[in-house]
């Protein structure tokens, strides 16, 4: 089931809701209103556990962006 953004076009608040179907309609969490956009939304990884460090020299591993010259 996919999680939607959505933004309030009465109160202007902006919510996640998971849609178990596309037939369900959402409504706002603040004022009930029913009219509401999905938003377009970018994937975000929080914290910094096991993500690589481009700008460290590391043993074996590549570049980024081409500024080694050899990509």
């Amino acid at each position: 089931m996919p999680i939607y953004e959505y933004v309030c076009m009465t109160c202007e608040s902006h919510f996640e809701e998971l849609v178990r179907s596309v037939d369900d309609p959402a409504s706002c969490p603040d004022c009930g209103g029913a009219n509401v956009r999905k938003q377009f939304s970018v994937f975000a990884v929080h914290g910094s556990a096991g993500q690589p460090s481009f700008g460290e020299a590391t043993s074996g591993g590549g570049c980024c962006g081409g500024s080694c010259g050899s990509c």
